[in-house]
């Protein structure tokens, strides 16, 4: 069994890392479905191993500039308060409710990502507009693109209701053990307008914070398998440290392409677990 669920970690963690998401969107699943473990404890293995494809992916990230410090920090505050509710809240839901929540969710995000995904990479304006927000917290930056051989100008937008969707984020991470990669990356892309890349990166960048916060209710809930835990992270962080390497030379369109069709697969699995 270990040896399985650390193949798969190394998969989720690679996955993870490219897109943004965290491991525990393969990880869950794969636990609860495979091995039957309960949704509690493969909630729990899904939370670390989000946190080690937060720390695998973050340095790799954060040096090729494509991680916004700034951004991930502002918003961390929402999510984290999140991600301590939703935790608190997974203890009073069934299980099955929540494979249909969780379920659902990734369906509806796996439609609006195949809507949105065209890519990022075009021509951008002789002057970039930054907002009045975007200014004070400065919430705008810059990465070099290794596909198009070229500096890419961005700057956040309506910061509001992105600052709402992290909270919304956290409150899906705590409840689900999803590190709410998914709409982190829903949110800085679709919300915020900032590149894919970006959004993926920071997305990245914030998970391990917000899971971290969680975890601690399932620890002391007993929700924690250990072994499986230790296998799941170790994976995880090999993978994710690989996947860090290998997203810059990737078109934003196809990571787009692949998040939408992870997304539809896990949420039909997990729809058809909750019903059964």
């Amino acid at each position: 069994m270990i040896a399985q669920i650390l193949v798969v970690s190394v998969i989720a963690g690679f996955i993870g890392s490219l897109l943004g998401i965290g491991g525990g969107l393969i990880v869950i699943p794969f636990l609860s479905i495979v091995f039957k473990f309960n949704m509690h404890q493969a909630a729990a293995a899904g939370l670390v191993s989000v946190i080690a494809t937060s720390s695998g992916a973050a340095s790799a990230y954060v040096k090729d500039r494509l991680t916004h410090l700034r951004t991930g920090m502002f918003l961390q505050l929402a999510t984290v308060i999140g991600g301590v509710l939703g935790a608190i809240l997974s203890g009073i839901f069934p299980t099955k409710i929540l494979s249909l929540i969780f379920g659902i969710l990734l369906l509806y995000n796996s439609f609006l990502m195949i809507k949105n995904r065209k890519s990022d990479e075009k021509i951008q304006p002789a002057i970039l507009q930054i907002s009045k927000w975007a200014k004070k917290l400065k919430l705008y930056g810059r990465y070099f693109d290794k596909i198009q051989n070229r500096e890419i100008e961005y700057s956040a937008q309506n910061i509001i209701g992105g600052f709402l969707m992290m909270i919304f984020a956290g409150i899906m991470s705590g409840l689900l053990g999803i590190g709410s990669g998914i709409f982190k990356v829903l949110a800085l892309d679709t919300i915020m307008k900032l590149p894919f890349k970006v959004s993926t990166a920071t997305s990245n960048f914030m998970m391990g914070v917000t899971a971290l916060a969680s975890i601690s209710i399932y620890l002391a809930r007993g929700d924690i398998v250990y072994d499986a835990c230790g296998a799941v992270a170790v994976g995880v962080l090999i993978g994710s440290t690989i996947g860090a390497r290998v997203m810059p030379y990737i078109k934003s369109r196809y990571l787009k392409i692949a998040f939408a069709l992870i997304l539809i697969y896990t949420a039909v699995e997990m729809i058809r677990k909750g019903l059964f």
